[in-house]
């Protein structure tokens, strides 16, 4: 996970609310951690590419900007929601002077234009999952930071997790500092969200990475709907 700097402040907020539940978006159920399996073969280094690169789909999503902390706590995942999983904690930053999408260059930093980002972290059997939602000011913004990120992690291992209904979605495999890591992206309406998986020799399951991911995608789509 690759983290902005710059000079923009920031206001971060704890998501207490999580703990009890997400109001507005409803608590999914059904995302008990499947049992982790073999079926996957992972390659921690550079491979042969994601093959994700170039185009992005615009699937539909939402025209809702995401930029209260309300509307990021419908969004993320809460204890209710994830069967089998702690929590660990949660929290949302909403910038206080963004940078404009004009301002932002060609490539790395895709986060350059976001206007908020939040998290919710949990974990079970040595395995973490992350869920993050970075938001922006329009449709094309978010669309912009996909094509960049998607660039970017081109150099990776792609992880054959099957898509996601609805969105725009890649997966890839990643090791850093002796943990072992799968991110999966997704990309509707004017938000960039991604679920990491992590663990030191976890068998970090596709199966998993899916079932979680479209836990995700509903509850981005119930808080976008939501008034």
């Amino acid at each position: 996970m690759r983290f902005r700097t710059g000079s923009s402040a920031v206001l971060i907020v704890a998501l207490a609310a999580l703990a009890t539940g997400c109001g507005g978006a409803g608590s999914d159920t059904g995302a008990t951690k499947p049992p982790a399996g073999d079926s996957a073969t992972k390659d921690s280094g550079s491979g042969s590419g994601s093959g994700s690169g170039g185009a992005v789909v615009d699937k539909g999503g939402s025209d809702t900007v995401f930029r209260t902390e309300e509307r990021f706590r419908q969004a993320l995942p809460d204890p209710a929601s994830m069967a089998g999983w702690t929590p660990r904690s949660a929290n949302a930053e909403i910038e206080e002077a963004p940078e404009p999408a004009a301002n932002c260059g060609p490539d790395a930093d895709w986060y350059c234009a976001r206007i908020a980002r939040g998290e919710a972290n949990f974990e079970a059997v040595g395995e973490e999952a992350q869920f993050d939602l970075t938001a922006f000011a329009d449709r094309s913004a978010a669309q912009d930071a996909c094509r960049k990120e998607k660039t970017w992690s081109a150099k990776y291992t792609e992880a054959q997790v099957p898509p996601v209904p609805g969105v725009d979605s890649h997966a890839y495999y990643r090791n850093a500092g002796g943990l072992d890591g799968l991110n999966l992206f997704m990309c509707t309406g004017t938000v960039v969200a991604q679920v990491l998986l992590e663990g030191e020799g976890s068998s970090l399951d596709p199966a998993t990475a899916h079932s979680l991911a479209q836990l995700f995608a509903s509850r981005i789509h119930k808080a976008a709907g939501a008034r």
